[in-house]
């Protein structure tokens, strides 16, 4: 892009990063919280998202930041290994994503099932609202989904005066009256505003409904001085390398944060006719923010489809809107960093409850019963895994899932013993000849007369292995004496077992 290019985009990229910037700044925010971690944080990543990711992105439309979808395990860490454990945590999964990316291995990030990405944004979308309900009442939230819902009514009533409870009413009314300006603009707003973000507003009526009353809430705590949020990586903090479970960890992180990042930039190509995302190159600069909020001690980051689709819809197109918006992020805190805490910290729950709802996507859930049930019951196990136990049990319980149902389907095979001629037969098999079907080719070889001839064509064989083979080879030789032949046929030809089983097809036993 020359000068002249550059300057007749900039009015029009300008206008979509300030879109971009104000539903970034109270998700950013939000999601720290919802991790465990102070707001500061988020909007370190946000900035380090836009200036950094935004300018090396191999998606120039997608925009970076901390996402909803890694809240929960950031929170789970946080807890299990503490905030400083974070950084190292961050450093080597950024690490594992850069390496990734330079071998080209971005295209394989994408082949998780869709029924296994859905099901794991519902589960944390159950999560998120579980627990944020608990911070929209001024608590804070349990470490775990169930203790969540169970301790619920327990908050309810410390947040009721009339039940011997505190002022956590006044909070939970802030949050509610966010929730509903959000749904209210989502439904109700005119074409001429679509670009005014309903989380931007909610937050304002919310804090200037606070401030006018006044309510006795909790309200965000930012830094004046943003340098004080940045906690810098220490090389003593390395040696936490030495416990395995903080690199199974990174490697979770790792693959979470890329699969919904490469996801997000394979949605974003659909929204616009332009530049094409290289999925490596995207990789590569993911890995290099995270490296960077590892460093720093910030949160981690994602390619996130809610600015990303704000971007688009806002007109964008060049990387200059999602490299603008960490600008102003960084402008507005070390500039209005004192408007920021003013804000309640109730409101922003209001914004993660809101977002988390909207994770738990019934129509995608309908959707996959074009395909049958069990992507249906994969979506379901996995969300009600990352509920009941947690994020990482319930994915690899979706993985499991999907590769069950991929053997089974790789493992089916049609066996018909069908008479042709006087005593003689013909043995059709189609599909895949594995082991697990030895037994039903063993029942079907049983059925066959003594002293006949049986014909075997594997024309209608995707693959068969060791196992049926040498089961076919052990029949022959026993029923030689019997008077049966068995013959194996490939395109049009023919070979007798003698002895030791031939065939004179290419396909191999493995």
């Amino acid at each position: 892009m020359n000068i002249s290019q550059i300057k007749a985009a900039l009015p029009r990229e300008l206008m979509a990063s300030v879109v971009v910037f104000l539903v970034a700044l109270p998700l950013c925010m939000g999601i720290a919280i919802a991790s465990g971690v102070p707001p500061a944080k988020g909007l370190v990543t946000g900035i380090i998202g836009g200036l950094v990711v935004g300018f090396l992105a191999g998606s120039p439309l997608q925009v970076s930041g901390p996402a909803a979808g890694l809240a929960v395990l950031v929170f789970e860490l946080v807890r299990q290994h503490g905030l400083a454990m974070l950084g190292p945590i961050l450093l080597l999964a950024g690490a594992l994503q850069f390496i990734a990316g330079r071998f080209r291995l971005g295209c394989w990030f994408r082949v998780t099932a869709p029924a296994v990405v859905y099901g794991m944004l519902a589960g944390i979308g159950v999560l998120i609202v579980l627990s944020q309900i608990h911070v929209m009442l001024d608590q804070a939230p349990q470490p775990s989904g169930m203790s969540n819902l169970l301790e619920f009514p327990g908050a309810v009533s410390e947040a009721l005066p009339l039940l011997g409870g505190g002022l956590g009413w006044q909070a939970g009314l802030l949050g509610v009256l966010t929730m509903a300006v959000m749904w209210g603009w989502e439904k109700l707003r005119p074409a001429r505003l679509r670009f005014v973000p309903g989380a931007l507003l909610g937050v304002s009526a919310a804090t200037l409904l606070s401030l006018l009353l006044p309510l006795q809430v909790k309200r965000v705590q930012v830094p004046a001085d943003l340098t004080q949020a940045i906690d810098w990586l220490k090389p003593a903090d390395l040696l936490a390398f030495a416990d395995p479970a903080l690199l199974v960890a990174a490697v979770a992180l790792a693959f979470i944060a890329s699969a919904e990042t490469l996801l997000s930039a394979a949605a974003v190509d659909r929204m616009h006719s332009g530049v094409r995302s290289d999925f490596d190159r995207e990789l590569s600069a993911q890995g290099i923010g995270n490296m960077l909020c590892g460093v720093l001690g910030a949160l981690p980051m994602t390619g996130v489809i809610v600015r990303s689709s704000a971007n688009v819809q806002a007109g964008a197109q060049t990387r200059m809107s999602a490299i603008l918006h960490g600008a102003w992020l960084l402008a507005f805190v070390v500039l209005l960093s004192s408007v920021l805490q003013r804000i309640p910290v109730a409101s922003l729950a209001g914004v993660l409850v809101f977002t988390g709802i909207k994770l738990v996507d019934f129509k995608a859930f309908r959707g996959l019963g074009r395909y049958g049930r069990m992507p249906m019951f994969t979506y379901a196990a996995t969300a009600l895994a990352i509920v009941f136990t947690d994020l990482l049990t319930g994915v690899l319980l979706g993985f499991a899932l999907t590769l069950l149902k991929l053997a089974l389907k790789a493992a089916r095979l049609k066996i018909a013993l069908v008479p042709v001629g006087e005593r003689r037969l013909e043995l059709r098999l189609t599909g895949a000849a594995t082991f697990l079907k030895v037994p039903a080719l063993t029942k079907a070889l049983a059925k066959i007369p003594p002293g006949s001839e049986v014909h075997v064509p594997l024309n209608g064989l995707s693959y068969i292995d060791h196992a049926c083979l040498e089961l076919l080879e052990d029949w022959g030789r026993a029923n030689q004496a019997s008077g049966s032949q068995l013959i194996i046929e490939r395109r049009g030809l023919k070979r007798r077992t003698e002895g030791r089983l031939r065939t004179t097809s290419g396909l191999g036993a493995g």
